[in-house]
């Protein structure tokens, strides 16, 4: 079981990790001035949200384990992994 703070910060840092690739991507985009660049930098970020919401989401339950009935981790679990399903298939 992980602290809470341990989580936050964990949390925190990936989603600033991401924050970071989402802003090189846009300089990217325009540094290229080519929608067919610009479109294969956003292939490459769309790849990058699925994965970070899942880590994310994996941190703060390890943080909330013995906190929250068994059943309400597996749902929250559940709908993130709904949420991965839903943006990786048509």
């Amino acid at each position: 079981m992980l602290a809470d703070r341990v989580a936050a910060s964990g949390m925190g840092a990936i989603r600033m990790v991401s924050a970071l690739a989402e802003l090189t991507g846009a300089v990217l985009m325009f540094h290229f001035g080519s929608a067919e660049k610009a479109l294969r930098v956003n292939a490459v970020l769309s790849l990058v949200g699925p994965v970070v919401l899942l880590t994310t989401t994996a941190l703060g339950i390890s943080a909330l384990v013995g906190k929250l009935p068994a059943w309400k981790l597996a749902a929250i679990a559940g709908g993130a992994g709904l949420i991965f399903f839903a943006a990786t298939h048509r």
